[in-house]
């Protein structure tokens, strides 16, 4: 097991570039499966969710070549379905939720696929009723199989046809997307997803000569065609770091710029931190959080105590509420943190507490934080890290502490950012990664 030893109090400065989006890294590789052509993509980020895919693109027969630093070229043309009954293929797709995206391209291109129950972070109950409604929509068969504990799909005959998601699934959404490319006839899928992770697979499949219209709304029209060639395709910054960053500059009241944040895509991740009293400001497509000494949370405008809630996009992930309450303990004022997607994403917050952090828990779904002002500074202590979000808001506690922290179990973090150590280090954060 990994830990990170982290001397608290440090003022950090300089600048920081985000790595390529994970979320959308792990749709379009899967895309990749689409096409014997070769198929490019660059900013793919260094991280172990996204290497787990690659080594299970590469024993699927898929031939991957390190291009540059962040850049691979994926070329499936020998593709082996024989793979997916392998031991080997469910220990390698239990570890990785992200596997499951993997079942849309092999459906559309194969006509059958394998799935076990995927793994990921334990945050709560995650379904995959969307992704298994939406192709059993287009005509796939499904078979479980308890001895084995795996999913058996034939979807030798996929047909396009209108359906409605029980939920706005972001990867239930890009899943059934890839499967009905291939589809014969027109596929309609409302109530989609439309993250800007989303838009990007779209917009890289019509490269390959998809026929995909809607992008960016929740209404979406898939024309199937025979055929998908290679294209080449660039991440976007992922938002979760931005974020992320955003909420260390003001925890550790230090001046940080983020560089090439694609401010576009960030939707109203920036006003949310605003929100939080936090000085954003925007030049170009770079972002600037100066120091300062404090930040006081809005109220609603009778006065109320501001909510801050996840809900699907163009509403605030998910993924950076554990940023923002963390960033909220030093605060002026109070919030109400809705946790709404995940009941388990909170139980972090007895860390936050054990480091002297006034925050409520009144249920699986919300946390009420009393902001300190900084008139009493968290203390450095001992913890471990339960998923990536929750690992990686520690950290930026731990950054902002009195004394020293250890946080076990870095390999969490590592999951979802890339060199993270290394990288804020070079801001002057002095984290020791050891054994």
């Amino acid at each position: 097991m990994t830990s990170f030893k982290i001397p608290g109090g440090k003022k950090l400065s300089g600048s920081i570039i985000p790595q390529g989006a994970k979320n959308e890294a792990l749709q379009v590789i899967s895309a990749t499966l689409l096409t014997p052509e070769p198929v490019t993509i660059n900013k793919i980020p260094n991280i172990r969710d996204v290497n787990r895919l690659i080594e299970l693109v590469k024993e699927l027969g898929v031939k991957v070549e390190k291009l540059a630093e962040e850049s691979f070229r994926f070329t499936a043309q020998d593709l082996d379905p024989s793979y997916l009954e392998s031991q080997d293929y469910k220990t390698k797709a239990q570890k990785l939720r992200g596997s499951i995206l993997i079942l849309g391209p092999l459906l559309a291109r194969c006509g059958k696929g394998r799935i076990p129950k995927p793994g990921g972070d334990k945050i709560g109950r995650r379904r995959l009723d969307t992704h298994f409604f939406g192709f059993e929509s287009l005509g796939a068969k499904f078979s479980y199989y308890p001895k084995g504990d795996y999913f058996q799909i034939d979807a030798s005959n996929l047909q396009g046809v209108d359906m409605l998601l029980d939920e706005a699934s972001v990867t239930g959404t890009g899943n059934i997307i890839m499967g009905a490319s291939m589809a014969k006839g027109t596929t309609t899928i409302y109530n989609a997803a439309c993250e800007p992770y989303i838009q990007q697979l779209c917009k890289m499949l019509n490269q390959m000569g998809a026929k995909i219209s809607g992008i960016g709304s929740n209404l979406i029209t898939i024309e199937g065609v025979d055929y998908l060639r290679g294209t080449e395709h660039t991440l976007l910054p992922d938002m979760i770091e931005v974020g992320s960053f955003i909420g260390l500059a003001a925890m550790t009241q230090s001046e940080i710029t983020i560089k090439n944040a694609r401010v576009d895509q960030l939707g109203i991740i920036p006003n949310v931190f605003r929100r939080l009293g936090i000085d954003v400001q925007i030049n170009g497509d770079d972002i600037s959080v100066p120091s300062q000494d404090s930040y006081e949370i809005e109220t609603f405008i009778d006065g109320s105590i501001m909510t801050i809630a996840d809900a699907i996009w163009p509403g605030f992930t998910p993924d950076l509420l554990s940023v923002v309450l963390v960033v909220s303990t030093q605060a002026k004022g109070t919030v109400l943190i809705h946790q709404k997607m995940f009941e388990s994403r909170l139980f972090f917050v007895d860390k936050l507490i054990d480091m002297g952090a006034q925050i409520i828990l009144c249920d699986p779904h919300r946390a009420t934080v009393i902001g300190l002002n900084r008139k009493h500074l968290l203390r450095g202590i001992r913890m471990t890290s339960p998923d990536i979000r929750a690992g990686v808001s520690l950290l930026i506690a731990a950054l902002s502490a009195e004394g020293e922290s250890i946080i076990e179990n870095v390999e969490q973090i590592d999951r979802g950012y890339q060199y993270i150590d290394q990288r804020l280090n070079q801001l002057g954060a002095g984290i020791e990664r050891f054994d």
